[in-house]
């Protein structure tokens, strides 16, 4: 990677890779990783109707048989990503990029964070990554979709570079704060800091 980019796509794995973080497609043996971000309430209670909680491991073993099977048959710009943090092989989040029921028109970058590494602005960092590999794979604007009350969400989403638009019920059927980002607003770096070197 030369000295002035940020965000690395690691051809042929569907891998992102940023100044501390290595975004890649989930496998079959993430189930407790998972089972520790989205079985968790205070992740959890954000994300219905989008996601179900996930109330124990043969339910996300289920969860995670679709995501495998979704993120293979469409490729990128789309799909679902485990975090870890690069070089630690440790599965501290999940980061995605799908299309916003009903219409399926808009994109929505959405994220969580294990709450064991919260604070480390892990969410931030993948969102930039996403949106990054979004635009230049000719994707011109994301969402991000937050439910009121949820300040971590809101945080996230400004730290990413997003602003908000306004709010609406017409996706999940549900009253939501929306966020957007443009190719032309995307910050440079990522909001975690240093740049990436060594590839």
């Amino acid at each position: 990677m030369r000295g002035d980019e940020h965000v690395h796509t690691v051809p042929g794995t569907g891998e992102l890779i940023t100044a501390r973080l290595r975004l890649r497609p989930w496998t079959r043996a993430d189930v407790d990783a998972a089972l520790d971000i989205f079985g968790r309430p205070e992740v959890a209670r954000w994300l219905a109707p989008a996601l179900a909680p996930a109330i124990d491991r043969a339910a996300m073993e289920a969860v995670l048989e679709r995501w495998i099977s979704e993120h293979d048959q469409t490729g990128l710009p789309l799909g679902r990503w485990a975090i870890e943090k690069y070089g630690a092989d440790e599965v501290v989040g999940a980061v995605s990029l799908l299309p916003l029921p009903p219409g399926c028109s808009d994109l929505e970058i959405g994220w969580q964070i294990a709450p064991a590494a919260w604070g480390h602005g892990y969410g931030a960092e993948a969102g930039h990554a996403v949106a990054h590999q979004a635009f230049s794979n000719g994707v011109s604007e994301v969402f991000a979709v937050v439910r009121p009350g949820n300040k971590r969400g809101v945080a996230t989403a400004q730290r990413v570079g997003m602003e908000w638009v306004g709010e609406t019920s017409k996706y999940y059927g549900l009253t939501l704060q929306i966020y957007r980002l443009t190719a032309a607003d995307l910050d440079y770096p990522e909001p975690s800091g240093p740049r990436l070197r060594g590839y």
